[in-house]
């Protein structure tokens, strides 16, 4: 692996990818725990796959920012390294399938070489920042928040805040009030907004704090209507910090940031973040706006013309897939890609149309498609002519016939029936039975495999969640229908209510049920979810109860969509940012490196991060020696208040004071030179007296 260590110009970059290369090594000569070994990997965007022996790596593409130039060196790595396939998430990542372990660390080498990093793609991190991808183009914004997603992404990456929370954290910000976002379902959504201040104009935002999907979903509340936006990234920090120390660890169900506000209340949460921020370095951080982050170049001017067989469905195309941009004489334009799926050679034709045709700056949706900007509205037609080669050219962007789908059972160890394989037979059915439906844009379809709404099945308006259902002794793959979700405007959601379960198999035919009986008694302009509303959930019982009754089930419906073998439910550990379970040592050495790198942080004058990496060292440090004794370690919270209790107060180990007292002073102190220095020489001695402790424990 030496060859490409000299390649890279950053330091830090560098550092992260020869560590993780170091701990593959050790983890595969047996010296790493396999848990936490899981936990490091997954913080580098290393996933496992329902396939063993390969891996999942993921691509973190702040705000979904795409170029040709890093598209072809997404496809190129691909083709190297995996099988060929990329797949956009509805994080806006791009997702690469079965790549070696051992060449995980080249691989990430070759995409930093173009600026693209897989750091904290996965974990127990704060994922990547989504937010609308129009942003910067749209007519109805106030202002771009661009500048403010980006910067959140540059200032939380490597973080030593966020890097091993109880679980993962979701970060939204949506363009205008349609919260095309879904600020309301994430654990930070900001939505933009401004107002008159003595005749001066100030920016802010609405602020939503702890939303979530999977089994308990949870709309998130609303901490401030209006929030300056220097104030910004102070507030999610402190968020941040509370969840790091008050967030449960051991019970995965129960780790996310809406479980923390759910047993503590809304106004508790608030008050502890502002006591968190009293202690932090930026009270208040201004984002430099002036700094142009839509880079895009200018094409130039393409004028074709459009096949007198293709007049009609271009001008289809143009109403569905078509967005006027605020910058005169563009437009944005809208390509569907089905079930978020593309290979490589497809990609590279797609970044090359991007170069000759755009102005180079294209996002992936939260749909999984793709959205160029910047096309001169005279290559109109030029673009849809080339993408119409690609077999790219379908309208109906982002409509009824536009359904998101997870991985499901094609590579998720946690899926349970195939949400890829159904949103394709669902997709086709509406093409050929409902194409009068291109232009429905308020009638959404999401799919997931499980019930972890990776497919974001419950906010849609029909969703489908993937199960299994017994049908004599065997086992059939079937989904159960969700109805009457969706977002509403300006941080307001609705999640869907479960209906009834059907056969996987008679999907297409639930879903064409339900579109005839709304096109049949809804009445003019009434959306689906009115309907839902008027009519009642129960009413869609006797609608859908054929297709999953067992007394017409046949054999051929046991094999699911696109396989050829007998269904058999087979749902794997998931690494969604799970549990570690430490071995004590283990900790001991986490807590050496956390203290080594506050070390380093404070030699090279980054104060903040010095002070929570010290900080961390006195958390693990403690943990090691709280499970030897089998004492409750899920929060940070109880490591304070149990280790003094059992360790302090007892005259096990000997401290100056309080253990409480001494690891709180983070949130006493803003992080100068002189306290970040006293807090780290506590710390290791800190951890030096409870490895001597250990070590008496051991031998006695």
């Amino acid at each position: 692996m030496q060859s490409f260590r000299t390649e890279l110009e950053n330091p830090l970059v560098q550092k992260d990818i020869i560590e993780l290369e170091k701990k593959i090594r050790l983890f595969r000569e047996g010296k790493i725990d396999e848990n936490k070994f899981r936990s490091l990997r997954l913080a580098r965007g290393v996933y496992g796959m329902r396939q063993e022996g390969v891996q999942m790596v993921r691509i973190k593409l702040p705000y979904g920012l795409l170029t040709a130039k890093k598209l072809n060196r997404i496809a190129e790595v691909a083709d190297k390294y995996s099988h060929k396939i990329l797949h956009f998430t509805t994080r806006q990542d791009v997702q690469i399938h079965f790549v070696s372990l051992d060449r995980t660390p080249e691989m990430w080498a070759e995409l930093e070489q173009d600026e693209i990093t897989v750091r904290e793609a996965c974990g127990n991190t704060v994922r990547n920042i989504t937010a609308s991808p129009l942003a910067g183009v749209d007519k109805r914004e106030v202002f771009d928040v661009t500048p403010y997603a980006h910067s959140m992404f540059e200032y939380f990456l490597r973080n030593p805040v966020c890097q091993e929370m109880g679980r993962k954290i979701k970060i939204a910000f949506s363009a205008t009030d349609e919260d095309d976002a879904l600020t309301f379902m994430h654990d930070f959504g900001f939505i933009p907004k401004v107002k008159t201040e003595n005749g001066v104009e100030v920016r802010g935002f609405k602020v939503l704090v702890g939303g979530g999907l999977g089994q308990q979903a949870h709309h998130a509340f609303v901490a401030y209507e209006f929030l300056p936006e220097d104030q910004l990234m102070p507030f999610t920090e402190a968020g941040l910090r509370v969840f790091d120390r008050y967030g449960e660890r051991d019970k995965r169900m129960a780790a996310r940031l809406k479980f923390l506000i759910k047993n503590i209340g809304a106004e508790e949460y608030m008050r502890l973040v502002h006591e968190e921020w009293k202690s932090l370095l930026n009270q208040t951080y201004k984002v430099d706006t002036s700094i142009n982050t839509i880079h895009y170049t200018q094409p130039p001017i393409v004028v074709e013309e459009i096949a007198e067989e293709d007049k009609a469905h271009f001008e289809l195309w143009k109403s569905t897939n078509v967005f006027p941009q605020k910058q005169e004489g563009y437009s944005a334009v809208g390509v569907k890609i089905v079930i978020g799926n593309i290979d490589t050679d497809m990609a590279r034709s797609i970044a090359s149309a991007a170069q000759e045709l755009t102005g180079d700056d294209f996002r992936v949706t939260i749909t999984q498609n793709l959205i160029f900007r910047f096309v001169p509205n005279e290559n109109l037609a030029a673009f849809y002519n080339r993408f119409k080669a690609l077999g790219l050219h379908d309208a109906g962007y982002e409509s009824i016939f536009d359904i998101t789908a997870c991985p499901g059972t094609d590579t998720c160890n946690l899926g349970v029936a195939s949400s890829m394989g159904v949103a394709k037979a669902l997709e086709n059915m509406l093409r050929n039975q409902y194409a009068h439906l291109a232009k429905q844009r308020d009638l959404s379809i999401k799919v997931s495999g499980c019930m972890n709404s990776c497919g974001q099945h419950v906010i849609a308006n029909i969703g489908f969640q993937g199960m299994s259902t017994p049908v004599g002794k065997n086992m059939a793959p079937a989904f159960q229908v969700l109805l009457g979700g969706g977002k509403l405007s300006n941080g307001e959601g609705r999640f869907a209510e479960k209906s009834l379960k059907v056969f996987s198999r008679r999907a297409p035919q639930a879903l064409a049920a339900l579109l005839d009986d709304f096109a049949a008694n809804s009445t003019e302009s009434e959306t689906f979810n009115a309907y839902y509303d008027r009519v009642g959930a129960k009413y869609f019982h006797p609608l859908l109860k054929p297709f999953g009754d067992n007394a017409t089930f046949t054999e051929d419906e046991l094999v699911d969509w696109g396989s050829e073998a007998q269904y058999e439910k087979a749902v794997g550990v998931g690494e969604c940012a799970g549990v570690i379970i430490d071995l004590i040592q283990t900790l001991f050495v986490e807590a050496d490196e956390k203290a080594d790198d506050a070390q380093l942080a404070y030699d090279e004058g980054r104060l903040a991060d010095a002070a929570y990496h010290t900080y961390s060292s006195f958390i693990q440090g403690a943990k090691a020696l709280l499970i030897t004794i089998g004492a409750r370690t899920n929060t940070q919270k109880a490591i304070i208040d149990t280790f003094d209790k059992e360790f302090v107060e007892t005259g096990k180990v000997k401290l100056s004071s309080s253990y409480e007292s001494i690891v709180l002073q983070l949130k006493e102190n803003v992080p100068t030179k002189e306290f970040v220095a006293q807090y780290l020489k506590e710390a290791k001695e800190f951890i030096s007296n409870v490895r001597q402790y250990r070590a008496s424990e051991v031998k006695e």
